[in-house]
């Protein structure tokens, strides 16, 4: 695959990080109203309070992974859109991101490969976070005493 497609492809699936952004949020803010909604009903219980916790930290971890992975697809694409000059970019890009503080100097200069396989961890390690939040919200559900008298 050429150098084009591949760091096309790559910024194209960073993209779909926003979708997992979306459900995460929404979750986070599921999880903040039900610790809100605790407090507000005078009913407030350890495990709904550590269910509301986990929701919002692990929501606010996601909100960050997010953010890069968002910045990532758009640094991919922009390299991606201008072929021609892949190698001056690439140079040009490790001087900028160093000169914000956003990349070592050791790692400056790596190929694109390794660029690759790290931004799309940072999107893997997003996916599991949503995983996580939607595990804890299952287990709320699933904990709940309510359930026993739907069926």
């Amino acid at each position: 695959m050429s150098t084009e497609m591949q760091l096309h492809s790559v910024a194209s699936l960073l993209r779909q990080g926003r979708a997992l952004d979306q459900l995460s949020t929404g979750l986070t803010l599921l999880g903040a109203l039900y610790g809100l909604g605790q407090y507000l009903l005078a009913s407030v219980t350890l495990g709904g309070m550590l269910v509301s916790l986990a929701l919002v930290l692990l929501g606010l971890v996601e909100k960050y992974l997010a953010l890069r992975v968002a910045f990532d697809a758009d640094l991919f694409q922009r390299v991606a859109d201008a072929p021609a000059a892949l190698e001056h970019s690439t140079q040009a890009l490790d001087q900028a991101l160093g000169a914000l503080g956003l990349l070592p100097l050791e790692r400056a200069g790596r190929p694109w490969n390794e660029r690759s396989r790290g931004a799309l961890g940072l999107l893997r390690r997003q996916a599991l976070l949503l995983a996580a939040q939607v595990l804890v919200l299952l287990s709320l559900i699933l904990a709940s005493p309510w359930l026993t008298f739907a069926g």
